[in-house]
């Protein structure tokens, strides 16, 4: 049985935002991996006319690519990207959810553009070079159109009404110091989702970029083991 994992990045992100759990993943399994950047984003950003739809039919194109190659597809999905990673499990057949720091909730939306400068922090620092990233921050507060970030609302609203109908196993994963995305918000989405197979993981060391949390290799072992095939797991 071949195992793909599409990975989805956040608002105003790129694929960095999820990297060190790609590079996990791919480091001890032999599972095909996609990890597309979605329209208007990445190292440069360009979010002008770009709406909700186009982030999630990218989405769609990639987890179509994936089962063509694929004979059981996981979703892993971090802030709005975790909403979108929802929105999949709903049209495609999905074999594991993971949600990390799930934007289901969040604090303001100017914080939002904000956020890259946990990207900045020395956990971060001990993995790549400082100045890999020293330019995105002026790029998030300059180059983030309003009209984006109320695409990005509109993806959390058109989400939202249907938690109770995602059925598929489901990881949640949320840090306590995250300033963007509220604790609560993991319980919320526990509480609410309709899977009958759920993982709860908190991170009492973790930021909103929790792939860069100083504990990130201890719950990626968590991960990886939910991501395994399991007798509960229901094959499309």
């Amino acid at each position: 049985m071949k195992t793909g994992v599409l990975f989805i990045h956040g608002f105003t992100g790129g694929t960095y935002e999820v990297q060190p759990l790609v590079t996990f993943v791919k480091s001890h399994t032999d599972w095909l991996v996609e990890v597309p950047t979605l329209p208007g984003h990445g190292v440069t950003l360009d979010l002008r006319h770009m709406s909700a739809e186009s982030w999630m039919m990218e989405a769609e194109q990639a987890i179509q690519r994936l089962r063509r190659k694929v004979d059981r597809v996981i979703v892993v999905g971090f802030s709005m990207g975790g909403l979108i990673a929802m929105y999949l499990t709903m049209r495609y057949p999905v074999d594991k959810l993971v949600l990390l720091s799930a934007a289901a909730k969040y604090i303001s939306p100017r914080i939002l553009l904000k956020d890259l400068q946990t990207v900045l922090t020395e956990s971060v620092m001990k993995r790549y070079k400082p100045t890999m990233f020293a330019h995105l921050f002026q790029y998030k507060l300059t180059n983030t159109p309003l009209r984006a970030t109320f695409e990005f609302l509109r993806i959390v609203k058109m989400v939202e009404p249907y938690y109770g109908q995602i059925k598929v196993p489901a990881c949640i994963v949320q840090g306590e110091k995250d300033p963007i995305v509220p604790f609560s918000t993991a319980a919320h989405l526990y509480e609410n989702l309709g899977s009958s197979t759920k993982r709860l993981i908190t991170s009492p060391f973790a930021k909103h970029h929790i792939c860069y949390s100083d504990d990130c290799d201890d719950w990626f072992e968590e991960v990886l083991q939910f991501m395994q095939p399991d007798e509960a797991t229901v094959i499309g």
